[in-house]
């Protein structure tokens, strides 16, 4: 018997290309027939790069698929898109099986292949003005986790010396921390002299922390301690720049006006120096602080992120699964083999599990079920759940412009109550008994 024959699958996209990144060179594919030479190497340099577009633009390619490899895409992407082509930046894991050799020319002739059939998904990428946020708000982050490893560093060099100054206060660089430790880079090594940079809420008293501040005073410790405070000064000059530039970038972007009700949340160290909770306000066209845990710091993240925009989500669901906040899907004859999420590092995700953490204690409808989910389930799981609600409220605010009020923790405890009077009266009513409340519920 004949075999029939395999029709060609039709292609959404005839004038795609691909394009494989390197650190040093770019393979370009173009479709078959579009050019005598359908697969050509360029280099990195900007004119490079143009030369490509115009190459691209010559045979009729208007659309163009890259892997998103290192940062070395981004000027491809960003020369690409200047000249007027639709790029798609794809995610690596769906070229990870190639057949045949891989190399260089075959990946590139892969990736216009699948791309031409629609078998590639775009990855998620914001606006210019989005972009030029997160990247302040990213070195911001960068110069703030630098100067947390030099307080450790600090730490060290007061351990082998003997003072046992983290013991007697919480936070080393607070103001009793600061005040101490700026005194013995200065020359002050009297512990009792000290000991009266106490700030009157710190727990310990003047007493333990004179015994705690006398130790040996060696140079080479002395000296590694002044390089750290030093390098801990800079470093928080160069926070204060990133403020300022960020401040400078929202100042643009803020249309809308919002009116903002009740106080802020406490503001942190890491806090910026400016109005914030204002600017992002007025950019989002929302008040993002006005759900519990999400600070200033946490909503700057958020916004600097994804922007105010979400019409690249089709629904929240899909914005919860960018996320990776969604339970996994894998089922094998119809037996479910994992539901946990995917690792990923988005930093929307890190920071909505972090605002979840803060709730633990938190007299709100949001920390109640934080505290009921704990009870059921590992803490890990819980704070991932909790995390998805929030990004669920996030998505709302945004794409709806609605306010977010909170229920309170009284109200949601009896909602729940409610709900498990109603569960057991249909449990009864199933097993033909009745329910009758005693005189001490009515």
């Amino acid at each position: 018997m004949a075999m029939r024959k395999r029709e060609d699958s039709p292609e959404v996209f005839p004038n795609a290309a691909g394009i494989d990144i390197g650190g040093s060179s770019h393979w370009v594919a173009l479709p078959k027939g579009a050019a005598e030479e359908p697969v050509r190497e360029f280099g990195t340099m900007t004119d490079d790069l143009h030369q490509m577009a115009d190459w691209l633009l010559a045979c009729g390619v208007d659309t163009v698929a890259l892997e998103s490899t290192g940062v070395f895409w981004i000027p491809v992407h960003e020369v690409l898109e200047q000249r007027g082509l639709t790029v798609w930046l794809v995610d690596a894991r769906q070229m990870k099986y190639v057949p045949g050799r891989k190399s260089d020319v075959m990946d590139c002739q892969w990736l216009q292949k699948l791309m031409s059939l629609g078998l590639l998904r775009a990855a998620f990428r914001p606006c210019d003005e989005v972009c030029v946020v997160r990247a302040v708000a990213r070195q911001r982050e960068v110069l703030l986790t630098e100067q947390a490893s030099w307080v450790l560093r600090m730490q060290k060099a007061l351990v082998q010396m003997n003072l046992q100054l983290t013991e007697v206060l919480t936070d080393v660089m607070g103001l009793t921390g600061q005040a101490i430790v700026r005194a013995i880079v200065a020359g002050e090594h009297d512990p009792k002299v000290l000991a009266r940079h106490r700030h009157g809420r710190v727990k310990a008293s003047a007493a333990e922390i004179e015994r705690a501040l006398t130790g040996n005073w060696r140079d080479e410790h002395l000296f590694v301690l002044q390089q750290a405070l030093a390098m801990f000064d800079s470093l928080a000059q160069r926070v204060v720049e990133c403020d300022a530039k960020i401040e400078a970038l929202l100042r643009p972007l803020g249309v809308h006006e919002v009116k903002l009700s009740g106080p802020g949340k406490r503001c942190g160290k890491n806090t910026p120096q400016f109005d914030a909770r204002t600017a992002l306000a007025r950019w989002a066209g929302v008040d993002l602080t006005r759900i519990n845990g999400l600070s200033v710091t946490t909503v700057m993240t958020i916004l600097s992120e994804i922007g105010p925009d979400l019409s690249r989500f089709a629904s929240v669901k899909h914005f919860c699964s960018w996320l990776g906040l969604c339970p996994g899907t894998k089922i094998s004859g119809g037996k479910v083999l994992s539901a946990r999420t995917r690792r990923s590092a988005n930093r929307v995700r890190q920071a909505l599990k972090l605002a979840a953490m803060s709730l633990s204690r938190n007299d709100s409808a949001i920390g109640a079920f934080y505290r009921r989910l704990c009870a059921r389930m590992d803490k890990p799981r819980a704070n991932t759940a909790v995390a998805h609600k929030l990004a669920r409220m996030v998505y709302f605010m945004l794409t709806r412009g609605e306010a977010f009020v909170d229920q309170g923790q009284q109200r949601y405890e009896e909602q729940q109550r409610q709900r498990s009077i109603e569960a057991l009266r249909r449990r009864a009513t199933a097993l033909g008994f009745q329910i009758t409340p005693s005189a001490q519920t009515l």
